[in-house]
């Protein structure tokens, strides 16, 4: 029963963490202003969080790929500062949303999806010290394109 109860309770608070992250994302699309710095030149976004976040992060080259960049704001997820970045897919809206990792943070896996919920498809990685979470309503398969891009933009 002890069992049980701890992979019930992993799986509640993956389930409520990403919903929190589903929630920045709607939030944000919302919005009037959905991004702090409006562009989709990764050479002018990625700039502007310089100080204002305690790390930096790579973005990838998206000329040869159906995404597009349309900028970026700070998030705050679990009392830590973050990168939200907003890309466009089609007429789909996904967030990129970047931490510093953290203990509580590296529990969260992508097992647990947000489409069954909420009809969002979610992705979460750690890479170079940085936790990524990928967010939106486009299918499983697109956001994995997009955090295959991010995550070679990482390396």
């Amino acid at each position: 029963m002890l069992v049980f109860t701890s992979v019930w309770l992993r799986h509640w608070r993956n389930e409520q963490a990403l919903g929190e992250l589903a929630d920045l994302h709607i939030s944000t699309l919302a919005s009037v202003n959905p991004v702090d710095v409006i562009s989709t030149d990764r050479h002018t976004v990625k700039p502007w969080f310089q100080g204002k976040l305690p790390f930096s992060f790579n973005l990838p080259e998206l000329q040869n790929s159906p995404f597009k960049l349309a900028g970026g704001r700070l998030a705050y997820f679990q009392q830590s500062p973050g990168a939200q970045l907003l890309f466009e897919f089609r007429k789909h809206q996904i967030s990129v949303f970047i931490f510093q990792n953290r203990a509580e943070l590296s529990r969260l896996n992508s097992g647990y999806s947000l489409r069954g919920k909420l009809a969002f498809s979610s992705e979460t990685w750690t890479e170079g010290g940085l936790r990524y979470f990928v967010v939106g309503d486009a299918s499983s398969a697109d956001i994995q394109d997009l955090s295959d891009l991010l995550k070679s933009a990482a390396r």
